[in-house]
């Protein structure tokens, strides 16, 4: 059975029913209790399993993160909220210091089987520090996997593999498509592996490759140029930022001779940089035309009025795909 959810709700239904399905599973975090957190991401669990498992915390990211090391190495597994992905910084060290490091510096006898799960991204008209998408820091720690879903159906499966991965997982939720759209969700319990792209586009003249929010908008400028222009992209959800899909981004290349890397974050040392070097190191020769990057600017993120200018659009990922193509 299915049903048409968003993308917070299927994130809800798969805390409930790990939840539900393995005791070990707790949440912490601020607010997310007795509130249900920012987002209302945990709202109705507290009732459902009690405050010793969905606990409310002081307003302390490295609190929270080295709390949730510690359960983690102790048999629990915690999944933290941070409110937004800019407030993770306080808490940087004791993820990157220590849940990374622990498998390699105790030579495997411990893994920290935690979840890190924090909203992302611009286009929420949110304040300064509430609209970052700095997934590089963290796709550049060694012990770290980084995830982010695109849609209601990946969420609730990539958000279960993760609560299962033996490693910590950094979990990083789309603010601006949260509740932008429902789609078919399987009610019962499932999974989508970690580290396995997926092609949501077939296409021969083009690879796009995008993540998150970015993901709808590449998709409406491909099919607006195969309208406009008769060219098909293709279009790969990466999904997993951290291992990357290289088999998946590879033989894309290798199909349509063309690429593309649009994503919000900033362009100097953004993820589109490493995917450019992967495709350069294994696909150099099939290339017809210089790899492209649609990015956010070498700027923070601006305040609302110019908000918009600062993210990737459908005329600006056309304009590339031109530009690539006629190359």
């Amino acid at each position: 059975m299915t049903r048409a959810l968003t993308i917070l709700q299927a994130i809800t239904e798969a805390l409930d029913q790990k939840m539900a399905e393995d005791e070990r599973v707790l949440l912490l975090g601020e607010d997310i209790a007795t509130n249900g957190g920012v987002f209302r991401a945990t709202d109705g669990l507290l009732d459902k399993y009690g405050a010793k498992r969905v606990v409310d915390t002081p307003l302390a990211e490295s609190g929270i993160i080295g709390s949730a090391i510690g359960l983690a190495l102790n048999g629990m597994i915690p999944v933290a909220e941070i409110q937004f992905l800019a407030f993770i910084f306080p808490g940087l060290e004791q993820l990157v210091a220590h849940a990374a490091r622990m498998r390699s510096r105790t030579r495997g006898q411990f893994g920290v089987p935690l979840v890190i799960r924090t909203p992302y991204g611009a286009g929420i008209r949110g304040p300064e520090l509430h609209s970052e998408s700095v997934e590089a820091f963290f796709a550049h720690t060694p012990g770290l996997k980084v995830v982010v879903p695109s849609n209601p159906y990946d969420a609730k499966g990539l958000l279960v593999s993760a609560m299962e991965d033996p490693d910590p997982v950094v979990f990083l939720e789309p603010t601006r498509i949260y509740r932008a759209f429902r789609a078919d969700v399987p009610e019962p319990l499932y999974r989508v592996p970690l580290g396995q792209a997926q092609v949501v586009r077939e296409g021969e003249d083009l690879s796009i490759f995008a993540w998150g929010a970015m993901l709808r908008v590449a998709l409406k400028a491909a099919e607006q140029m195969e309208q406009e222009k008769g060219w098909r992209c293709e279009v790969i959800d990466l999904r997993t930022l951290y291992p990357l899909d290289r088999d998946a981004i590879v033989s894309s290349v290798q199909k349509t001779g063309r690429a593309m890397v649009v994503h919000e974050a900033h362009r100097t040392a953004g993820l589109g940089a490493e995917i450019i070097s992967l495709i350069n190191d294994e696909a150099l020769l099939y290339l017809r035309a210089p790899v492209k990057r649609i990015t956010g600017f070498d700027v923070p993120v601006p305040l609302f009025s110019v908000e918009d200018e600062y993210l990737p659009t459908e005329s600006r990922i056309k304009q590339g795909i031109a530009e690539t193509i006629l190359f």
